[in-house]
């Protein structure tokens, strides 16, 4: 398996740009990856909750994972989403996956159906298994899957399968983040998935977030850990409290429509979220207007 230093820093969780008519963009994913490698994010992750991944087609998957890669140009480092309720297609996604040539995969846990801990072990032992080479990140989000990854699976999963690399935590529990880290390997990457909670994570140990406001304000979350790890303690704080009000703006609308309205508000392609979400609808899309004002993203 490749080296897994990579895993730090700054990784946006990318919308998937669509058309009016709700098909994929590829012009506007590469106008958004160009414009938040610019502001100096350390990867790109595509396909994620905020990319709508329940939303596409294994086809579709398969053509945002390529777009990803070429659009990147080796710039950054690619990580991609591979959540499928069942193991079989989760293994077809990271094979497709591999075959793009991203860099790192990040394994949601199903949704609706609550596998046991044993389940989820020989689940994510088969993933792993399809792609030796490649890093594997697990991915806990609770409050949308109702699956939280227990410690000692994790743990189980860090020391017993070579590729496991790591974890993006969206669980916004730090005492779990905390022992994610303190309970596994030194070269278990932990990211902080829980965008007000990146300041904290780092102090813990985490290596870096992957922060979904990032589609809006990449360069609050970059200073964040740049500063950070300069040592700027008080500079990193100030940073975390001035990105806290658009990450708790999220509630605004059904996720993900917050963030594809907040990019279009910054000039940046996007389009509408795939049927049955809709769109903010404009009272939302106001608050939030005025949240990005206060921020001082826009002109009042």
């Amino acid at each position: 398996m490749q080296s897994t230093d990579f895993i730090k820093g700054i990784i946006p969780a990318v919308v998937t740009p669509m058309t009016e008519d709700q098909e994929l963009d590829q012009k506007g994913l590469e106008t958004l990856l160009d414009h938040l490698i610019a502001a100096g994010v350390d990867g790109v992750f595509t396909v994620g909750t905020a990319g709508e991944f329940w939303a596409l087609t294994v086809e579709e998957k398969k053509r945002v994972f390529e777009w990803t890669v070429g659009a990147a140009r080796g710039r950054v480092p690619v990580y991609v989403g591979t959540c499928a309720n069942t193991t079989r297609e989760a293994v077809l996604l990271a094979e497709l996956a591999h075959q793009a040539g991203v860099d790192c995969i990040s394994v949601l846990t199903p949704v609706f159906i609550t596998p046991d801990k044993e389940q989820m072990y020989q689940h994510y032992k088969a993933i792993a298994a399809a792609v030796p080479d490649m890093p594997v990140l697990l991915y806990g989000n609770p409050d949308r899957t109702n699956n939280p990854l227990p410690v000692d699976l994790v743990v189980r999963l860090a020391e017993t399968v070579d590729n496991i690399a790591g974890i993006k935590d969206s669980s916004g529990d730090l005492t779990t983040t905390a022992e994610y880290i303190r309970q596994t390997p030194d070269d278990f990457r932990v990211l902080m998935g829980r965008d007000t909670l990146i300041f904290a994570a780092l102090q813990h140990g985490a290596t870096g977030a992957i922060a979904a406001s990032a589609n809006i304000a990449p360069e609050l979350s970059v200073d964040i850990y740049r500063h950070f790890t300069a040592g700027r303690l008080q500079e990193a704080l100030a940073a975390q409290y001035a990105l806290a009000p658009l990450r708790l703006a999220f509630g605004l609308g059904t996720f993900p429509a917050m963030l594809k309205t907040g990019a279009e508000l910054m000039g940046l392609p996007a389009g509408p979220p795939r049927t049955p979400v809709a769109p903010l609808n404009p009272e939302e899309r106001e608050k939030l207007r005025q949240v990005l004002v206060q921020m001082g993203k826009l002109s009042g």
